[in-house]
C-alpha cells in the first residue's frame, strides 16, 4: 500500500475516486435535496462522478432537485477536479521531462520518478492564482450584467455568476438553470465571457504559462504551445462555419434568430464542444451532420494538462502529421521545424487506439440494452469519455447499467489519459535483445 501511494501515477486516480466517493455521500444527505430526502445512490455517484471529473452530464435538474447546499457541492466538486487535473497534468509532464518552461525552468531540475517538493508547490500557486483570477474576472461580469440587464439582486446574481464562472473555467458544463444557458441566447455580455472561459483553460496550463513568460511572440513559443494554440483556431474556426452553414435554417436551433445573434450561438456552440458542456440551443434538434462534427470536436477535446477532456489537440496533430509525412513520403514526421519521436507517435497512437475502443465498446453494451438510435447513444459516450457534458437528452432515461458504463467512461476519460500517457513517457525499459524484422502486408 505504501508503495502504492508513494507512485503519484498511481496516487491521483485513487484521490480522484476518494473524491467521487466523499461527494456521493454528501449527495446522499438530506441537506443536499431540494425536498429534505436521501438520494438514490445512483443519482448521488452520478452527479459526484461527473463533477470531479468536470463533465457535466446528470440525471436530475441541478437547479431544482439538489438544495442550495447540495449545489455547493457540486460546485466544490468540479472546482477540486479542475484544480486537481491541471495540477496534476503539469507535474506529470514534468515528471515526463517535457519540461513546460515553468519559472525557474523547475522542468529540467526533475528527477525521474518524482518532482521537487519546492517545484511542485511552485505549480500549485501558479495555477491557484491562474484559477481564481480568471473565475473571479468571469464572476464580476456576469453578475454585474444579471443586476444590470435582468433585475437580479446581489445575492441571486452572485451565485449565478460565481457558479457558471467557475463551471466554465473547470470546462465542467454545470448550470444553475434548467435550461443551462439557453435563456441568454440573444445575451453575449453572457455568453461571449464563458467562451473566453472555457477557451483559455482547455488550452492548458503550460501554454497560459508559456504565454504568461513570452507574450504573444509565436518564436519563443515552445512547440506543444504553437501546436496547441494553432490547433484551437483551426478547430473552433471549422466548428464554427460548419455550425453556420447546417443550422443556419434549421428551424429548431438558428433558423428564428437575426443574424448577429445567429453568429454569436454558432460561435458557442464552436467552443462547447471542446468539453465545456453548456448549451444555448437544443443540442437534441442538431442536424444529423452537426453532430457528427459534434463527435469529431469533443474526441479531439482540448490542449494538455488543462481541465479539457478529448485525445488532446496535441495527440491529434502528432498523428496528422505522422500520416502526411507516410503519405508524402517522409522519413520524419514533425511539425513547425521540429521532429517527433517514434516513442511520442506510438504513446499518441495508443491514446487514440485506447479512447476509440473505450467508446466504442461503451456504445455498443448501451445499445444492446436499450433501444436508443445509434447517433444518440455514440455522442452520450464520446461525451462522456472527453468529459464534454453535452447531451442529446437521453442521459435520464438511460437504466443504471448504462449510468454505471458513462460513470467508468468518464473517470477513465478525465483521469485515465493522463496518467495512461504519463506511465507511457516514464516507461519503456529498453529490452536487451531485439525480434528480427519483417513486414507484413498492410492496406
Amino acid at each position: 500500500m505504501i508503495r502504492l501511494l508513494a507512485n503519484p501515477v498511481r496516487l491521483i486516480p485513487l484521490l480522484f475516486a476518494a473524491a467521487i466517493g466523499v461527494g456521493t455521500i454528501l449527495l446522499m444527505l438530506p441537506v443536499s435535496h431540494a425536498q429534505g430526502q436521501i438520494a438514490p445512490l445512483s443519482t448521488a455517484f452520478f452527479t459526484s462522478t461527473s463533477a470531479v471529473a468536470v463533465t457535466g452530464l446528470i440525471v436530475v435538474d441541478t437547479a431544482t432537485y439538489w438544495s442550495k447546499f447540495g449545489q455547493i457541492v457540486i460546485l466544490l466538486l468540479f472546482q477540486i477536479g479542475g484544480f486537481g487535473i491541471m495540477t496534476a497534468a503539469t507535474i506529470f509532464g514534468l515528471m515526463a521531462g517535457r519540461g513546460f518552461g515553468l519559472r525557474h525552468r523547475m522542468a529540467t531540475q526533475v528527477e525521474r520518478s518524482r518532482l521537487q517538493v519546492g517545484d511542485a508547490r511552485s505549480v500549485l500557486l501558479l495555477v491557484l492564482k491562474i484559477t481564481l483570477a480568471v473565475e473571479a474576472i468571469v464572476a464580476a461580469i456576469l453578475v454585474a450584467r444579471l443586476m444590470l440587464a435582468y433585475d437580479y439582486s446581489l445575492g441571486p446574481a452572485l451565485w449565478h455568476g460565481v457558479f457558471h464562472s467557475v463551471s466554465a473555467f473547470n470546462n465542467a458544463g454545470f448550470s444553475s438553470y434548467s435550461d443551462s444557458v439557453m435563456g441568454f441566447q440573444k445575451d453575449g455580455f453572457i455568453l461571449v465571457p464563458i467562451m473566453l472561459a472555457v477557451v483559455l483553460t482547455a488550452l492548458g496550463f503550460p501554454v497560459m504559462q508559456d504565454v504568461r513568460t513570452n507574450g504573444l511572440r509565436w518564436r519563443r513559443w515552445t512547440l506543444h504551445t504553437k501546436l496547441t494554440v494553432a490547433g484551437t483556431v483551426v478547430l473552433l474556426g471549422v466548428g464554427f462555419v460548419a455550425m453556420l452553414a447546417k443550422e443556419w435554417s434549421n428551424p429548431a436551433t438558428l433558423g428564428p434568430m437575426d443574424v448577429g445573434v445567429k453568429v454569436l450561438n454558432a460561435a458557442f456552440h464552436s467552443v462547447m464542444p471542446r468539453t465545456a458542456g453548456f448549451n444555448s440551443l437544443d443540442v437534441g434538434a442538431f442536424e444529423g451532420e452537426t453532430l457528427l462534427l459534434n463527435y469529431v470536436l469533443m474526441f479531439i477535446g482540448g490542449g494538455s494538462a488543462g481541465t479539457a477532456g478529448g485525445i488532446k489537440v496535441t495527440t491529434f496533430l502528432v498523428l496528422v502529421a505522422v500520416v502526411l509525412s507516410e503519405i508524402g513520403g517522409k522519413r520524419d514526421a514533425g511539425l513547425f521545424g521540429r521532429r517527433f519521436s517514434s516513442s511520442l507517435e506510438r504513446q499518441a497512437l495508443t491514446v487514440f487506439f485506447t479512447a476509440a475502443m473505450l467508446i466504442i465498446l461503451g456504445s455498443m453494451y448501451i445499445l444492446a440494452i436499450t433501444d436508443l438510435t445509434m447517433d444518440a447513444v455514440l455522442f452520450e459516450t464520446i461525451s462522456a469519455f472527453s468529459t464534454v457534458g453535452l447531451s442529446t437528452g437521453i442521459t435520464a432515461d438511460l437504466p443504471p447499467s448504462a449510468l454505471m458504463v458513462l460513470c467508468i467512461l468518464m473517470f477513465v476519460g478525465r483521469v485515465g489519459t493522463i496518467t495512461v500517457a504519463t506511465a507511457l513517457a516514464l516507461g519503456g525499459t529498453p529490452r536487451p535483445y531485439r525480434y528480427p524484422e519483417e513486414n507484413p502486408i498492410v492496406g
